[in-house]
């Protein structure tokens, strides 16, 4: 295994880690934006208001992109796993 080879399997797990990533973190965050605006609006300080709309929202996409987030991993795995002749070399 050259370094080179190395260094384009991490930088291909990192970016699928991100784009698997991203769904979750981004509904997140989406929801956590409209639930500081409307505490802004309303004027309701309560920390707690925010985290089970968040987490419904994080496992709501889970759910939805599941599917693909697993498609995704399995064709990264046989991606590896076909480059093991080239790793032991």
């Amino acid at each position: 295994m050259t370094q080179t080879f190395a260094i384009h399997m991490a930088r291909e797990a990192f970016i699928m880690m991100l784009i698997l990533a991203l769904p979750p973190i981004g509904a997140g965050l989406l929801v956590g934006l409209v639930v500081s605006v409307f505490q802004a609006v309303t004027q309701i300080q309560e920390q707690t208001l925010s985290f089970v709309p968040k987490l419904l929202a994080v496992f709501v996409v889970l759910l939805l992109f599941s599917s693909w987030m697993l498609n995704m991993m399995i064709d990264f795995t046989s991606d590896i796993f076909k480059q093991l002749p080239n790793i032991t070399k």
